[in-house]
């Protein structure tokens, strides 16, 4: 009796799933890409985002494009781009305001007739049904089940790609696994770094906060650390548009002690008074706002505090959310506020101000942290360093990326003579390089029906070049495109013809090949990026 009622339970609820031909998870920007181009080839398609907003950091913040060399983008990626573009009558937008790009995001997906269903987060555990390699089913956690013939992992942390147990792994791998020069643990950098020597200790002989007490590690060696993330703010200077910055509720001064240290030592570096771009990126974006990103050693970026993300439990993942508003909220605040601030810099970052018109319904507060990098997939495939700077063309090319190598920092220890240091950041200029379709790809034993264009296989240095928001919608276009080609030619997403595939994409617009200006006209990425407001290459 109990069998049979358990076999009707499972019938019934096998019943009330809903069906489509392909099953996106994750809203970020190569999601919602990756669904429309499925939407556009013919697919029945939902989109799952667990928040209530569509296209990750492209909607969250991030307004200054990483595009690298902007002839690279191409396909439906560029599309987005002139899509925002004709919001301010112009033939393209890379830099734009976060609820522009937001609308451009909605009216892609609704124009390819995708199904979009908000507040759809993957159930914690079991929530994902295989038969054998095949992928079934998902379930969310209001019990919602959605079977697909294919399923795509678009999600910045990879949570579906790890339930259908795929290999992936987090952190940095050694020199020695992938033979990369630029892997491990690093030398220091020339830039966002201690350039002066200040005591990682207070009077008493305790460590300062927002210092890991933990030692750096050899150079070179592998570790499970992972680069800082950071709120991408959305300020703005227009009197009528501008909010206070917000006091956070278990708001110390003294988190900021070695900031506050920072101040005279940098200022008399420098021979100059304090500034704003001292200490972060201002961006200016339409209509009076900037994107405020990372610059210098003690900023936006929150150090040290992302490396349990990737493998933490969502309530883990919550609290490190929350860590992360109430430190960005904490060091806005200290600046506007606390009497060791040098007074001209105070006074400029009083200018500014959380924009009204922005996040209006999360407290004008960004609805995506930059998740820069969590778990990587492990395919039969991964990319390293050599496939970004010596072999840069391949057999299955889907696209094209070309921004550095840079990753952000990683740590900040305390060196053997007690001062302060941080660690991890690169940022190494690339000339463009073919993207293969094989880095979406788990290996065919672990997944056949599963694509994966953003938590892809790749090596944490080549990660660091490939996690830019326009890559991102390069390869989930080819996501998309060959989700329906797998559908259409019955097979697994390993065995399609990757040649159509390349060839589809290359129809639409998508650019493989690269040609390097006349030398009177090439400016390398390194040396026009530091012409940039003092760090345009750090994103």
């Amino acid at each position: 009796m109990i069998p049979r009622l358990a076999a009707v339970l499972a019938f019934a609820a096998t019943a009330l799933a809903a069906n489509f031909d392909v099953v996106v998870y994750g809203g970020t920007s190569g999601g919602v890409i990756a669904a429309v181009a499925a939407g556009r080839e013919g697919a029945r398609v939902v989109l799952l985002e667990p928040g209530r907003h569509l296209g990750g950091m492209t909607t969250g913040g991030l307004g200054r494009t990483d595009h690298g060399r902007k002839e690279v983008v191409g396909g439906y990626s560029l599309e987005f781009y002139q899509r925002v573009g004709k919001k301010y009558g112009q033939p393209v937008a890379w830099d734009f305001e976060p609820h522009v790009a937001e609308q451009v995001m909605n009216e892609m997906a609704a124009g390819a007739k995708v199904d979009v269903r908000f507040g759809r987060r993957l159930r914690e555990n079991n929530g994902v049904v295989k038969k054998g390699a095949q992928v079934v089913e998902i379930v969310m956690e209001n019990g919602e089940r959605y079977r697909g013939k294919i399923f795509i992992d678009s999600s910045y942390e990879g949570d579906l790609m790890a339930q259908a147990k795929v290999s992936y792994t987090w952190g940095r791998e050694g020199i020695s696994q992938y033979g990369e020069s630029l892997a491990g643990v690093r030398p220091k950098d020339r830039a966002h770094q201690f350039d002066v020597k200040i005591s990682a200790y207070d009077t008493g002989g305790k460590l300062l906060p927002e210092i890991q007490t933990g030692p750096r590690g050899e150079l070179g060696q592998a570790d499970r650390k992972v680069q800082a993330y950071n709120f991408r703010m959305c300020l703005t200077d227009d009197p009528a548009n501008r909010l206070p910055y917000p006091k956070p509720a278990n708001y110390n001064p003294k988190r900021y002690e070695l900031l506050a240290r920072l101040f005279p030592a940098l200022e008399t570096l420098k021979g100059r008074p304090l500034v704003m771009r001292d200490f972060m990126i201002t961006s200016a974006m339409p209509n009076r706002k900037t994107d405020m990103n990372n610059y210098g050693p003690f900023s936006t970026d929150y150090i040290g505090r992302s490396w349990d993300y990737p493998e933490a439990s969502y309530a883990r993942r919550a609290a490190i959310w929350q860590d992360h508003v109430e430190y960005t909220q904490g060091f806005y605040y200290f600046l506007a506020h606390d009497p060791s601030v040098p007074k001209g810099l105070q006074q400029e970052v009083n200018r500014w101000g959380l924009s009204k018109d922005e996040f209006a319904d999360n407290a004008n507060w960004p609805y995506q942290l930059y998740v820069r990098e969590a778990r990587r997939m492990v395919g039969d495939f991964v990319m390293t360093q050599q496939d970004v700077q010596t072999e840069r063309t391949k057999r299955d090319v889907i696209g094209m990326g070309s921004y550095n190598s840079d990753s952000h920092n990683v740590q900040r220890f305390v060196e053997p003579d007690g001062t302060v240091q941080n660690e991890g950041n690169m940022e190494v200029p690339v000339e463009p390089y073919q993207i293969p379709y094989r880095i979406m790809l788990p290996k065919p034993t672990e997944a056949s029906n599963l694509l994966v264009p953003v938590c892809v296989s790749a090596s944490h240095v080549t990660y660091s070049t490939v996690r830019m928001e326009p890559v991102y919608m390069i390869m989930g276009q080819a996501a998309g495109v060959a989700a329906k080609m797998a559908l259409a030619g019955k097979t697994t997403v390993q065995k399609i013809d990757t040649g159509s595939l390349s060839a589809t994409l290359r129809a639409q617009g998508a650019i493989f090949h690269w040609h390097r200006p006349a030398a009177s006209n090439l400016v390398p990425q390194s040396s026009f990026a530091l012409s940039l407001s003092q760090a345009a290459i750090e994103r």
